[in-house]
């Protein structure tokens, strides 16, 4: 399955410089946050496949005015064409903000999830906003990983993790990706175009 995958910067080539050739085939949007809603709902009208996204720590305005089209899958595990896609939201606590957790407080959002990953017996692609400890994160308070996201990807071995968060940009496809076991964990800035499978 063919996955666009998005985060923390618009970018010209799904806004104004829009191309359809160069999306062609996407049947999956991913979105790890920290962009306009109205940037999400112009994407979901462009290209014509679902929307699943999860908030960033600087999506406040999601409150009030949600992207319309879109589905919000924080905290949710959910199936698309054979693929068990879990997704949350949010960076590590550091001033207080309302999308903002401390450790403990994303330990407790998988544990509510250990339910539905034993009925859906596990998960293969999970989005979040902020990357997993030590893997692509940073040092500074906002943007360090959650310990809480190793030990989901060691327990449950998804073939994908998808973050946003740290921006930075890659000179080429291979430099986003960081194998955790047999993980692949993708940092998702500015965008991504990537082939699933699920072998």
């Amino acid at each position: 399955m063919k996955i666009l995958s998005i985060s923390d910067m618009v970018v010209s080539e799904l806004d104004e410089r829009f191309d359809s050739h160069r999306f062609e085939g996407v049947e999956l949007v991913l979105s790890c946050g920290d962009l306009p809603p109205e940037y999400l709902s112009a994407i979901r009208e462009k290209i014509a496949a679902p929307l699943y996204y999860v908030r960033g720590n600087h999506d406040i305005r999601y409150q009030s005015a949600s992207p319309v089209g879109c589905m919000d899958i924080h905290g949710r595990l959910v199936t698309y064409k054979g693929f068990r896609i879990m997704g949350f939201e949010g960076s590590r606590w550091y001033n207080g903000g309302p999308v903002q957790y401390r450790e403990h407080q994303m330990r407790r959002m998988i544990w509510r999830m250990m339910p539905w990953l034993w009925l859906k017996k596990g998960v293969d692609i999970v989005i979040a906003h902020a990357p997993p400890r030590h893997v692509n994160d940073a040092e500074d308070p906002c943007h360090q990983g959650f310990e809480s996201f190793l030990k989901l990807i060691n327990r449950y071995k998804p073939r994908y993790f998808l973050h946003g968060h740290i921006h930075t940009h890659f000179a080429s496809a291979s430099q986003r990706m960081t194998l955790v076991g047999k993980t692949r964990v993708i940092n998702s800035f500015a965008y991504h175009v990537f082939e699933a499978n699920h072998e």
